[in-house]
């Protein structure tokens, strides 16, 4: 792998002619990066990228908030990489680049920072997207994307100020999503958000990809010390101290209609660690579209019927992964017009009792040694962890059915917000956190949940991932839920319900009940006996890597 300058290197290259090794360290590339190099060593598709390093990304913003000479530098330098090795231009009249730009701290915080995707795209661009692709719809999507994400991102403007813009843009044209607006509507709706995006910061929106390129890196680096960041770190004992990369590549489109659209998949059950592959998927639609738990996933026709070879491609690559890094994955992709691209890769957060399953399971395939198992379950109370279920079902009242995200039964209080949640928890109370959608913003009334419940979202959603990882019961896209925030209720089914009610999530079906049922609890004892035999059989301590366990804690 190609690198800008002398050690210790502020940027790190990937993909292309660039020859990957693993010539940085996680902790100057960030797992993400780190992770995307090992993929393109091991031949995987990786659109060709770019890593600023979390050493310069800690001093790349200026007292003013702008971006430092070195930052820009970096950028310039890794920019004509991507040039070089696409055949795009930065802000070209024909066959313009358009990139990526993400976080990438140095230990996995799934959602809990910034990123933009679309940089590069202005009223030049738009028409030159147009000619070289021939898709209209695609280039306009980019572009109102953008806008809205460089507002809420860059300027921290709420992304409620654009939600009735889309609604009515929705209503216009009779389209029931997003992803079915055609583009004379998409292109006005841009040029509305282009006028609302002036209103609400004071300036327009940057032409210059170059300055759109700093401003989105600058907005990555601040998200470090976001509330939500910051509370998931205190949440999981993580200190303040690593920062993050910024890692920058080549857009794929999802959003290209036709064979293209965005998934996130794990190549394991996280709820029950069955070995099975577990993916959301969304045709013409972009990754944050799956992971951002705003839209209904449980609709979308199956993949493998639309695409089975990328099917089928999906799982070898999931294998693949557990081969490379010795652990379960979970993995995001685009395919763009019936190609597979991947664009990231981590240990899959995963349930205490998933994460037991796994480490026996992949020992017994001859995966993992009994010591890399140990270290999979380090932080993890082995002794505590137990299988949950209703002792009568049978006599419950059924409220509706949602898509189970975490395993288990969680019996508590409905409450709307955090702030609800806050407040009957410190009366001793357990709550169950209920939201049209729930976001990584949300991290604080997650942890304090005994489990959440969403209208949409899917099982792949950042929120879901992160109530997984705390052991929360979670059950996404409940299409039966409205939510009345204002009059403090909630419909589920054809049942209203005041906030303080007492409500049941059964995370193993899906079923949402009413009251306060009694439950049954057992220990996997077959799996505890297992983990008991490697340690009896292991020196203490001796081959555990306390590095590796921090790194995927």
């Amino acid at each position: 792998m190609a690198a800008a300058s002398a050690s210790p290197r502020p940027v790190f290259l990937f993909g292309g002619k660039v020859a990957a090794s693993r010539t940085g360290s996680v902790d100057e590339m960030g797992f993400k990066a780190f992770n995307l190099v090992a993929m393109t060593a091991a031949g995987l598709p990786v659109p060709q990228g770019f890593v600023v390093s979390t050493g310069l990304a800690r001093q790349a913003v200026t007292a003013a908030g702008g971006a430092t000479s070195e930052l820009r530098d970096a950028l310039a330098d890794g920019i004509r990489h991507i040039e070089r090795e696409s055949g795009l231009g930065f802000g070209a009249r024909r066959r313009p680049l358009l990139v990526s730009v993400r976080s990438g701290a140095p230990i996995s915080m799934p959602g809990m920072m910034e990123t933009l995707l679309d940089v590069g795209v202005n009223d030049l661009t738009v028409d030159a997207i147009i000619r070289s692709t021939g898709n209209p719809r695609l280039a306009w999507d980019c572009y109102r994307r953008l806008v809205q994400g460089f507002a809420e991102v860059v300027h921290d403007c709420p992304a409620s100020a654009f939600a009735s813009g889309l609604e009515e843009c929705m209503r216009a044209c009779g389209a029931g999503s997003p992803r079915e607006i055609d583009f004379r509507s998409l292109a006005a709706l841009t040029r509305d958000y282009l006028a609302l995006f002036q209103e609400l910061t004071g300036a327009p929106f940057p032409q210059d990809p170059m300055r759109q390129l700093e401003q989105a890196a600058v907005a990555v680096v601040r998200s470090w010390q976001a509330e939500k960041a910051v509370s998931y770190r205190r949440a999981r004992n993580i200190g303040d101290s690593p920062g993050t990369a910024v890692t920058v590549q080549r857009m794929v489109f999802g959003n290209a209609g036709g064979m293209s659209g965005a998934g996130v998949a794990f190549s394991r059950d996280p709820s029950t660690g069955a070995n099975e592959l577990d993916m959301d998927f969304l045709f013409n639609a972009q990754g944050e579209d799956v992971v951002s738990g705003r839209h209904a996933l449980a609709d979308e026709v199956p993949l493998a019927k639309l695409l089975p070879d990328t099917r089928r491609e999906i799982e070898a690559i999931a294998v693949k992964l557990e081969v490379e890094f010795g652990d379960a994955q979970e993995f995001e992709f685009t395919v763009e017009d019936g190609r597979l691209f991947m664009l990231q890769t981590r240990a899959a957060k995963r349930t205490p009792l998933a994460a037991l399953r796994i480490a026996v399971e992949m020992v017994a395939a001859g995966l993992i040694d009994p010591a890399a198992a140990l270290v999979q379950l380090q932080g993890i109370d082995v002794a505590a962890i137990e299988e949950v279920t209703l002792a009568r079902p049978d006599e419950l009242q059924l409220l509706a059915s949602a898509t189970p995200a975490g395993i288990g039964i969680a019996v508590g209080r409905l409450v709307l917000d955090v702030e609800a949640a806050e407040r009957l928890a410190a009366a001793g109370d357990p709550v169950l956190l209920v939201r049209h959608e729930t976001a990584t913003a949300d991290i604080a009334g997650i942890a304090i949940s005994a489990g959440i419940l969403t209208a949409l979202g899917g099982r792949t959603s950042h929120a879901a991932v992160v109530a997984r990882q705390l052991g929360k019961v979670c059950l996404v896209g409940c299409r039966e839920l409205v939510v009345d925030p204002q009059a403090r209720r909630c419909r589920i089914g054809s049942h209203d319900l005041a906030e303080g009610d007492w409500l049941c999530l059964d995370g193993n079906d899906g079923r949402i009940h009413a009251g306060r049922p009694e439950v049954v609890r057992r220990r996997p004892d077959d799996l505890l006996q297992q983990v008991e035999k490697w340690r009896r059989g292991l020196a203490a301590d001796s081959a555990i890597d306390t590095t590796a366990v921090a790194r995927a804690a």
